[in-house]
Protein backbone atom coordinates (compact mmCIF):
# COMPACT_ATOMS: atom_id res chain seq x y z
CA UNK A 1 0.00 0.00 0.00
CA UNK A 2 1.65 3.48 -0.91
CA UNK A 3 1.78 6.43 1.69
CA UNK A 4 -1.24 8.52 2.16
CA UNK A 5 -1.63 11.56 0.09
CA UNK A 6 -1.06 15.06 2.17
CA UNK A 7 -3.30 17.68 1.28
CA UNK A 8 -0.88 20.19 2.92
CA UNK A 9 2.47 18.56 1.03
CA UNK A 10 4.58 21.54 -0.12
CA UNK A 11 3.94 22.78 -3.50
CA UNK A 12 7.50 24.71 -3.26
CA UNK A 13 10.40 24.67 -1.68
CA UNK A 14 9.78 25.93 2.01
CA UNK A 15 12.66 28.37 2.66
CA UNK A 16 15.30 27.18 4.37
CA UNK A 17 14.60 23.89 4.29
CA UNK A 18 16.92 21.70 1.63
CA UNK A 19 15.19 19.05 -0.15
CA UNK A 20 11.36 20.62 -0.22
CA UNK A 21 11.79 21.19 -3.40
CA UNK A 22 12.35 17.74 -4.39
CA UNK A 23 9.52 16.62 -2.18
CA UNK A 24 7.15 18.69 -3.73
CA UNK A 25 7.69 17.66 -7.07
CA UNK A 26 8.40 13.90 -5.95
CA UNK A 27 9.10 11.57 -3.90
CA UNK A 28 7.90 9.87 -0.57
CA UNK A 29 7.30 11.58 2.83
CA UNK A 30 9.51 10.41 5.51
CA UNK A 31 6.62 10.19 7.63
CA UNK A 32 3.38 9.12 6.54
CA UNK A 33 0.19 8.64 9.16
CA UNK A 34 -3.59 7.89 7.44
CA UNK A 35 -6.31 7.34 9.96
CA UNK A 36 -4.33 6.45 13.00
CA UNK A 37 -7.01 6.31 16.03
CA UNK A 38 -6.07 4.93 19.99
CA UNK A 39 -8.23 4.81 22.70
CA UNK A 40 -7.60 4.61 26.23
CA UNK A 41 -10.36 3.12 27.59
CA UNK A 42 -13.15 5.16 26.95
CA UNK A 43 -11.43 8.35 26.38
CA UNK A 44 -10.20 9.00 22.45
CA UNK A 45 -6.30 9.81 22.38
CA UNK A 46 -6.21 9.93 18.76
CA UNK A 47 -8.89 9.82 16.26
CA UNK A 48 -8.91 9.40 12.37
CA UNK A 49 -5.07 11.68 11.89
CA UNK A 50 -3.99 11.90 8.88
CA UNK A 51 -0.80 13.53 7.94
CA UNK A 52 2.57 13.53 6.15
CA UNK A 53 6.15 14.69 6.85
CA UNK A 54 8.37 15.50 3.47
CA UNK A 55 12.46 14.84 4.06
CA UNK A 56 14.51 18.32 5.43
CA UNK A 57 11.23 19.51 7.45
CA UNK A 58 10.72 20.49 10.66
CA UNK A 59 7.27 19.63 11.19
CA UNK A 60 5.31 20.94 14.21
CA UNK A 61 2.98 18.79 16.46
CA UNK A 62 1.34 22.11 18.23
CA UNK A 63 -1.49 21.21 20.94
CA UNK A 64 -2.49 21.27 24.57
CA UNK A 65 -1.85 18.23 26.97
CA UNK A 66 -4.26 15.53 25.92
CA UNK A 67 -4.32 16.93 22.48
CA UNK A 68 -2.43 13.53 21.15
CA UNK A 69 0.73 14.71 19.93
CA UNK A 70 2.46 12.73 22.74
CA UNK A 71 0.33 9.78 21.78
CA UNK A 72 1.07 10.03 17.75
CA UNK A 73 4.80 9.90 18.72
CA UNK A 74 4.80 6.74 20.82
CA UNK A 75 3.12 5.52 18.17
CA UNK A 76 5.57 6.50 15.38
CA UNK A 77 8.63 5.10 17.65
CA UNK A 78 6.97 1.65 18.05
CA UNK A 79 5.40 1.71 21.41
CA UNK A 80 2.11 1.75 21.12
CA UNK A 81 0.30 0.13 18.09
CA UNK A 82 -3.57 2.01 17.03
CA UNK A 83 -6.65 0.73 17.25
CA UNK A 84 -7.17 1.78 13.59
CA UNK A 85 -5.57 3.27 10.30
CA UNK A 86 -1.65 2.99 9.41
CA UNK A 87 1.56 5.08 9.61
CA UNK A 88 5.01 4.61 8.36
CA UNK A 89 8.39 5.63 8.54
CA UNK A 90 11.05 6.01 5.49
CA UNK A 91 8.50 3.51 4.07
CA UNK A 92 8.44 1.21 6.22
CA UNK A 93 5.11 0.22 8.51
CA UNK A 94 5.57 0.95 11.84
CA UNK A 95 3.10 -2.42 13.14
CA UNK A 96 4.62 -4.60 10.33
CA UNK A 97 8.73 -3.93 10.82
CA UNK A 98 9.03 -1.89 14.70
CA UNK A 99 13.07 -2.97 14.73
CA UNK A 100 13.55 -1.62 11.04
CA UNK A 101 11.54 1.43 12.32
CA UNK A 102 13.78 1.84 15.30
CA UNK A 103 16.94 2.09 13.22
CA UNK A 104 16.09 5.08 11.34
CA UNK A 105 14.37 7.08 14.36
CA UNK A 106 16.16 9.52 16.77
CA UNK A 107 14.42 10.22 19.75
CA UNK A 108 14.71 12.78 22.31
CA UNK A 109 11.78 12.37 24.51
CA UNK A 110 10.55 14.52 27.49
CA UNK A 111 12.46 13.05 30.31
CA UNK A 112 16.07 11.85 28.94
CA UNK A 113 16.45 8.15 28.74
CA UNK A 114 20.45 8.07 30.30
CA UNK A 115 21.44 6.38 32.68
CA UNK A 116 23.02 8.79 35.53
CA UNK A 117 25.15 6.50 37.26
CA UNK A 118 27.43 6.35 33.98
CA UNK A 119 29.36 8.35 32.61
CA UNK A 120 28.60 10.81 29.33
CA UNK A 121 30.56 8.42 26.94
CA UNK A 122 29.30 5.16 28.46
CA UNK A 123 26.06 6.05 27.76
CA UNK A 124 26.78 6.77 24.31
CA UNK A 125 29.04 3.45 23.91
CA UNK A 126 26.47 1.50 25.17
CA UNK A 127 24.02 3.31 22.89
CA UNK A 128 26.02 2.46 20.06
CA UNK A 129 25.74 -1.31 21.02
CA UNK A 130 21.90 -1.49 20.25
CA UNK A 131 22.37 -0.46 16.75
CA UNK A 132 25.06 -2.67 16.17
CA UNK A 133 28.09 -0.07 16.19
CA UNK A 134 31.69 -0.78 17.73
CA UNK A 135 35.22 -0.16 17.88
CA UNK A 136 36.73 2.85 16.02
CA UNK A 137 33.62 3.28 13.98
CA UNK A 138 31.90 3.85 17.49
CA UNK A 139 34.41 5.67 18.91
CA UNK A 140 34.90 8.14 16.31
CA UNK A 141 31.37 8.88 15.96
CA UNK A 142 31.19 9.68 19.41
CA UNK A 143 34.06 11.66 19.67
CA UNK A 144 32.41 13.57 17.12
CA UNK A 145 29.57 14.11 18.64
CA UNK A 146 30.75 14.91 21.99
CA UNK A 147 33.12 17.77 20.60
CA UNK A 148 30.20 19.07 18.38
CA UNK A 149 27.87 19.15 21.25
CA UNK A 150 30.79 21.14 23.53
CA UNK A 151 30.95 17.84 25.79
CA UNK A 152 34.09 16.39 25.55
CA UNK A 153 35.40 17.53 28.29
CA UNK A 154 32.87 15.83 30.01
CA UNK A 155 32.90 12.53 28.23
CA UNK A 156 34.18 11.31 31.51
CA UNK A 157 31.56 13.25 33.77
CA UNK A 158 28.61 10.87 34.97
CA UNK A 159 24.84 12.17 33.63
CA UNK A 160 23.29 12.54 37.01
CA UNK A 161 25.67 15.29 38.12
CA UNK A 162 25.41 17.65 34.66
CA UNK A 163 22.84 20.16 34.37
CA UNK A 164 19.38 19.36 32.46
CA UNK A 165 21.08 21.38 29.46
CA UNK A 166 23.73 19.34 29.44
CA UNK A 167 21.68 16.43 29.71
CA UNK A 168 19.40 17.08 26.98
CA UNK A 169 23.01 18.15 24.90
CA UNK A 170 23.42 14.05 25.45
CA UNK A 171 20.43 13.19 25.07
CA UNK A 172 20.70 14.41 21.79
CA UNK A 173 24.22 13.18 21.27
CA UNK A 174 22.74 9.74 21.77
CA UNK A 175 19.89 10.05 19.66
CA UNK A 176 21.96 10.97 16.73
CA UNK A 177 24.93 8.77 16.87
CA UNK A 178 23.39 5.90 14.65
CA UNK A 179 22.58 8.60 12.09
CA UNK A 180 19.22 8.12 12.07
CA UNK A 181 16.66 9.57 9.12
CA UNK A 182 14.52 11.07 11.29
CA UNK A 183 14.32 12.71 14.58
CA UNK A 184 11.27 13.05 17.14
CA UNK A 185 11.61 15.53 19.56
CA UNK A 186 9.11 15.63 22.69
CA UNK A 187 9.15 19.16 24.81
CA UNK A 188 12.72 19.49 23.81
CA UNK A 189 12.49 22.95 25.95
CA UNK A 190 10.91 21.18 28.88
CA UNK A 191 12.82 22.00 32.35
CA UNK A 192 15.74 24.42 30.68
CA UNK A 193 16.58 27.79 31.17
CA UNK A 194 16.16 30.22 28.35
CA UNK A 195 19.91 30.35 27.73
CA UNK A 196 19.89 26.58 27.40
CA UNK A 197 16.86 26.24 25.40
CA UNK A 198 18.90 28.60 22.90
CA UNK A 199 21.80 26.83 22.53
CA UNK A 200 19.85 23.69 22.21
CA UNK A 201 18.11 25.04 19.03
CA UNK A 202 21.17 26.14 17.64
CA UNK A 203 22.70 22.44 17.98
CA UNK A 204 19.47 21.79 16.05
CA UNK A 205 19.28 24.99 13.36
CA UNK A 206 22.98 23.46 12.66
CA UNK A 207 22.28 20.09 12.32
CA UNK A 208 19.54 20.59 9.90
CA UNK A 209 21.41 22.99 7.58
CA UNK A 210 24.24 20.58 7.54
CA UNK A 211 22.66 16.88 7.23
CA UNK A 212 18.88 17.82 6.14
CA UNK A 213 17.74 16.45 8.98
CA UNK A 214 14.12 15.83 9.38
CA UNK A 215 12.74 16.87 12.66
CA UNK A 216 9.16 16.18 13.67
CA UNK A 217 8.30 18.27 17.31
CA UNK A 218 5.54 18.01 19.75
CA UNK A 219 5.49 20.76 21.57
CA UNK A 220 2.77 23.13 23.72
CA UNK A 221 4.98 26.56 22.99
CA UNK A 222 4.27 28.57 20.78
CA UNK A 223 7.55 30.05 20.20
CA UNK A 224 8.64 25.88 19.24
CA UNK A 225 6.17 25.69 16.90
CA UNK A 226 7.10 28.82 15.07
CA UNK A 227 10.16 27.54 13.97
CA UNK A 228 8.84 24.66 12.29
CA UNK A 229 8.33 24.84 8.60
CA UNK A 230 4.71 23.59 8.78
CA UNK A 231 2.44 23.13 12.05
CA UNK A 232 -0.31 20.44 13.15
CA UNK A 233 -2.69 21.59 15.53
CA UNK A 234 -3.87 18.56 17.27
CA UNK A 235 -6.70 19.17 20.07
CA UNK A 236 -9.12 16.46 21.60
CA UNK A 237 -6.96 13.80 19.51
CA UNK A 238 -7.93 15.44 16.68
CA UNK A 239 -6.01 17.26 13.58
CA UNK A 240 -8.00 20.64 13.53
CA UNK A 241 -5.57 22.42 10.95
CA UNK A 242 -2.41 22.04 9.05
CA UNK A 243 -0.38 24.75 7.04
CA UNK A 244 2.66 26.56 7.46
CA UNK A 245 2.71 28.84 10.92
CA UNK A 246 2.34 32.13 8.82
CA UNK A 247 -0.38 30.47 6.31
CA UNK A 248 -2.55 29.60 9.63
CA UNK A 249 -2.20 33.14 11.04
CA UNK A 250 -3.22 34.83 7.58
CA UNK A 251 -6.24 33.28 7.52
CA UNK A 252 -7.38 34.53 10.23
CA UNK A 253 -7.23 38.55 8.92
CA UNK A 254 -4.52 40.58 9.51
CA UNK A 255 -5.10 42.66 13.06
CA UNK A 256 -6.17 41.36 16.78
CA UNK A 257 -7.30 43.97 19.49
CA UNK A 258 -5.81 43.36 22.66
CA UNK A 259 -7.12 45.70 25.95
CA UNK A 260 -5.43 46.27 29.28
CA UNK A 261 -7.37 46.54 32.02
CA UNK A 262 -7.06 46.22 35.44
CA UNK A 263 -10.26 43.82 35.77
CA UNK A 264 -10.26 41.46 33.17
CA UNK A 265 -11.66 38.71 34.55
CA UNK A 266 -15.53 41.25 35.04
CA UNK A 267 -15.02 42.99 31.91
CA UNK A 268 -15.19 39.92 29.60
CA UNK A 269 -18.60 38.53 30.83
CA UNK A 270 -19.58 42.51 29.66
CA UNK A 271 -17.96 42.35 26.43
CA UNK A 272 -19.70 38.84 25.47
CA UNK A 273 -23.29 40.77 27.28
CA UNK A 274 -23.17 43.83 25.44
CA UNK A 275 -21.69 43.21 22.33
CA UNK A 276 -21.36 39.37 21.53
CA UNK A 277 -17.11 39.47 21.43
CA UNK A 278 -15.97 36.47 23.28
CA UNK A 279 -12.39 37.79 24.67
CA UNK A 280 -9.78 35.63 26.43
CA UNK A 281 -8.03 36.50 29.48
CA UNK A 282 -4.41 37.27 29.15
CA UNK A 283 -2.80 38.20 32.07
CA UNK A 284 -3.88 41.96 32.89
CA UNK A 285 -5.31 42.30 29.38
CA UNK A 286 -7.77 41.15 27.14
CA UNK A 287 -7.44 39.38 23.62
CA UNK A 288 -10.59 39.91 21.30
CA UNK A 289 -10.99 37.04 18.87
CA UNK A 290 -8.73 37.18 15.72
CA UNK A 291 -10.39 39.06 12.31
CA UNK A 292 -12.45 42.04 14.82
CA UNK A 293 -12.82 45.14 12.80
CA UNK A 294 -9.93 47.46 13.92
CA UNK A 295 -12.95 49.84 14.00
CA UNK A 296 -14.25 48.40 16.83
CA UNK A 297 -11.91 49.82 18.95
CA UNK A 298 -13.10 53.68 19.55
CA UNK A 299 -16.68 51.65 20.22
CA UNK A 300 -14.50 49.85 23.42
CA UNK A 301 -13.55 53.42 24.45
CA UNK A 302 -16.29 54.55 24.06
CA UNK A 303 -18.42 52.12 26.26
CA UNK A 304 -16.34 50.87 28.24
CA UNK A 305 -13.23 53.58 28.69
CA UNK A 306 -13.53 53.54 32.37
CA UNK A 307 -11.95 50.16 32.54
CA UNK A 308 -10.03 50.43 29.46
CA UNK A 309 -6.10 51.53 30.36
CA UNK A 310 -4.73 51.10 26.71
CA UNK A 311 -5.66 49.42 23.65
CA UNK A 312 -3.29 47.35 21.45
CA UNK A 313 -3.92 46.21 17.71
CA UNK A 314 -1.19 42.98 16.69
CA UNK A 315 -0.73 40.65 13.80
CA UNK A 316 -2.68 37.27 15.06
CA UNK A 317 -0.43 34.25 17.06
CA UNK A 318 -0.56 30.64 16.99
CA UNK A 319 -2.33 31.02 19.71
CA UNK A 320 -5.27 32.80 18.09
CA UNK A 321 -5.20 30.59 15.33
CA UNK A 322 -5.47 27.48 17.82
CA UNK A 323 -8.73 29.28 20.00
CA UNK A 324 -10.73 29.82 16.33
CA UNK A 325 -10.07 26.10 15.69
CA UNK A 326 -11.06 24.81 19.24
CA UNK A 327 -12.84 27.66 20.74
CA UNK A 328 -10.26 27.37 23.89
CA UNK A 329 -7.11 27.58 25.02
CA UNK A 330 -4.16 25.70 24.05
CA UNK A 331 -3.01 25.55 27.78
CA UNK A 332 -6.25 23.76 28.65
CA UNK A 333 -5.94 19.58 28.55
CA UNK A 334 -4.64 16.60 30.48
CA UNK A 335 -2.00 14.18 29.46
CA UNK A 336 -1.83 12.73 26.54
CA UNK A 337 -2.56 9.50 28.24
CA UNK A 338 -1.47 7.29 31.55
CA UNK A 339 1.83 6.73 31.84
CA UNK A 340 1.07 2.74 32.57
CA UNK A 341 -0.72 2.27 29.43
CA UNK A 342 2.41 2.97 27.75
CA UNK A 343 4.53 -0.17 26.92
Amino acid sequence: MPPPADPHRPTAPLPGVPGTAEAAAAGPPIVAAEGLTLRYGARTALEGVSLAVWPGELFALLGPNGSGKSTLLRILTTLLRPAAGRATVDGLDVALRPAAVRHRLGVVFQAPGLDAQLTVAENLRFHGYLYHLSGAELARRSAALLERFGLAGRRRERVGTLSGGLQRRVGLAKALLHRPALLLLDEPSSGLDLAAQQAFWRLLDELRAEQRLTIVLATHLMDEAERSDRVALLDLGRLVALDTPAALKRALGDIVIGLETPHPEALAPRLRERLGIAARVEGRALRLPAGSDPALAPRLLAEFGEEITAVHLGRPTLEDVFLAHTGHSILAGQDDAPRGNTP
